[in-house]
């Protein structure tokens, strides 16, 4: 079949230096494609004529030459729309073929991650899969955890042993009393720029303080809201005991130092762990970049969709810059 359209595309091309000379490149293409056509119609076929692959692409390549609005005005076997569906298919067939090209499936993990992964539970044998994952982002390695499940599979090492601590859900669980949560998430303002808000949760009672808002957060601005949650929780400040928050660069020593002198132990999330900050990441930043919107003033009580079993109540801060 490959040497047939070769064939046609050579005999073809034979032709068209003599009638280039006198006639513009499209109009040499259209009728070398009324030629071809009334080859194919000479053939002695039972009923309609059938193109095989070897005229579909000599057709298919003629046309290309030919102007869109002159297309529609030719007299063809077929329509341009099945002309362009043949494109399609080539481009179809040729990823096809090109991803049955040797092996299939996930590509194999590298050896040095495989040793690196078995290094690391080596040395500290109570970390399980999702650690391991942690720790490997944060060296700049780029595995799935289901990866990392295999590899320890695999070696005969259990991939989530069992801790003799609590787990990070228990642990939630447990001290919800004594647990803050603070992010930052962008709210957009009605002149099209984008503002930082710094929000904490109250894993017991779901309440959002809504700190600051400010267009430029920096460390300075971090601590000071810092110092204005500790004096809006007053007497109740004692009953904090965790601040659960991420690794930005905004929450500086100083944060940590307002923290500390009211008795609050900053617990910092692992490196591309969103979950051990799920209520402040999704549920909280949703309600109040919703609510924040809106006009309003005091406090609101709402449920976002992530918190849908609880409600959430959103009280302002001190400062807006």
């Amino acid at each position: 079949m490959c040497l047939r359209f070769m064939f046609l595309l050579t005999t073809r091309l034979t032709a068209w230096p003599r009638l280039a000379r006198h006639e513009e490149t499209w109009k040499t293409a259209e009728i070398l494609i009324l030629r071809h056509q009334l080859a194919i119609l000479q053939r002695r076929q039972p009923r309609r004529p059938r193109l095989d692959w070897a005229d579909r692409a000599l057709l298919a390549t003629l046309l290309a030459v030919i102007p869109k609005a002159r297309r529609h005005g030719l007299r063809l076997l077929v329509s341009p729309d099945t002309i362009l569906r043949w494109h399609r298919d080539i481009v179809r067939r040729r990823w096809a073929a090109r991803s049955m090209r040797g092996k299939t499936g996930r590509p194999a993990t590298r050896r040095n991650i495989r040793a690196l992964v078995l290094r690391l539970v080596r040395e500290n044998p109570g970390w399980g899969y999702r650690r391991i994952h942690g720790e490997l982002a944060g060296l700049g390695v780029r595995v799935s955890a289901s990866t990392v499940w295999e590899i320890l599979k695999k070696a005969g090492i259990d991939p989530a042993p069992r801790r003799t601590g609590p787990t990070w859900s228990l642990f939630l669980r447990s001290q919800a009393e004594a647990i803050l949560a603070c992010d930052f998430f962008t709210a957009d303002l009605l002149d099209g720029t984008q503002a930082y808000v710094l929000a904490v949760i109250e894993h017991a009672s779901r309440r959002i303080r809504i700190l600051g808002v400010t267009l430029h957060p920096t460390g300075e601005w971090t601590a000071q809201q810092a110092r204005n949650l500790i004096m809006d929780l007053g007497e109740h400040a004692h009953r904090g005991k965790f601040m659960i928050r991420d690794r930005g660069s905004n929450f500086t020593a100083a944060f940590d130092a307002v923290l500390a002198d009211a008795g609050i132990r900053p617990v910092l999330c692992n490196v591309r762990t969103p979950r051990m900050n799920a209520p402040s990441n999704a549920g909280s930043a949703d309600a109040a970049a919703s609510s924040w919107t809106a006009p309003w003033s005091g406090t609101r009580t709402i449920c976002g969709g992530s918190c849908a079993r609880t409600r959430s109540t959103i009280s302002t801060g001190r400062t807006r810059h």
